[in-house]
């Protein structure tokens, strides 16, 4: 270790941490039970029309007069370009339901309006997406413990889906709570947290290996305080570029993809968090030692055969 890093007693706040997580936890899924995810088109089947007009469209004005020809919850955003707007509607299937909306958007006296889609997502669709995107959660846990627990240690396993369940139940419950919708692309974006956050921890839990081996004295939190202290540069200059970039994607980036930057916000500030004060945190609850991560001893033939 080097002499300049300083150490934090991050472990020293240990227990606030786990009280903060535990607010956090039970906020969310207190608001996933109560209130639920408001789900987007792509889980709950419906209609979505496309139109572009000749100048940029007022979404504002394109809702009201939806609202004023029957459509009620439409939701307007755009689509790439300010005159490309994407309708979407919870309705049932209807060839001519295009037609219908491209009529109620030229009563206001713009012609040149032009009907570019007309699609339905079947209920059944949805339904189908939404079995497939959860198991697909789960088996990526799964995974992320199999390997973790084959590179490190159990207790590094169980530490690390501990910190990813963690940050997954504090997004999703973020969109029940604030009522954002949540489609597919945000489903994409929790996946994404579960990678970034896996990352981080990775290389934590590297750190905290390493310095169980070859720090003579300390204790366990001595020696994680040391290994979070000297991870510290690493984690905040990833965090913050990327944040930069998450901020500018939600800001510029327009309504298709605001849900997705949104999502990676709150994932990358929390998956931040889980990597000092979750993974670690369940290190010391189960009790680790330098005996847990010591190498195997050498069966005796082992040794005779490398003897020259």
């Amino acid at each position: 270790m080097s002499e300049n890093t300083k150490i934090y007693d991050f472990m020293g706040y240990r227990k606030i941490a786990t009280m903060f997580s535990a607010i956090l936890l039970v906020i969310s899924i207190g608001a996933i039970a109560i209130q639920g995810l408001k789900l987007g088109l792509d889980f709950t089947g419906g209609s979505l029309v496309e139109v572009g007009y000749q100048q940029d469209a007022n979404l504002t004005e394109i809702r009201d007069q939806l609202e004023a020809a029957g459509f009620q919850d439409a939701v307007v955003q755009t689509f790439g370009a300010p005159t490309d707007i994407l309708i979407r509607l919870g309705a049932d299937h209807d060839p001519k339901l295009g037609d219908k909306v491209l009529a109620a958007l030229q009563a206001g006296g713009d012609t040149s309006i032009e009907l570019r889609r007309n699609e339905f997502v079947g209920a059944q669709v949805g339904e189908e997406l939404r079995e497939q995107g959860g198991l697909g959660m789960l088996l990526a846990l799964f995974m992320i413990m199999v390997y973790v627990a084959f590179r490190f240690q159990l207790k590094f396993s169980i530490g690390a889906v501990a910190a990813l369940a963690h940050d997954v139940l504090i997004v999703v419950g973020f969109f029940a709570l604030f009522q954002v919708e949540f489609d597919l692309t945000v489903l994409a974006a929790v996946l994404a947290v579960i990678g970034y956050s896996l990352n981080d921890t990775i290389v934590v839990s590297d750190r905290i290996r390493e310095n169980f081996r070859m720090m003579r004295k300390g204790s366990p939190t001595e020696i994680l305080n040391a290994s979070l202290s000297q991870t510290l540069s690493r984690t905040v200059i990833t965090s913050v570029t990327t944040l930069l970039v998450l901020i500018a994607l939600a800001v510029f980036g327009g309504e298709m993809i605001h849900g997705f930057a949104l999502a990676l916000l709150v994932g990358v500030l929390i998956g931040t968090y889980s990597s000092i004060y979750v993974a670690a945190n369940a290190l010391v609850m189960m009790g680790i030692c330098k005996e847990d991560l010591m190498p195997p001893p050498k069966e005796e033939d082992e040794v005779l055969d490398e003897m020259p």
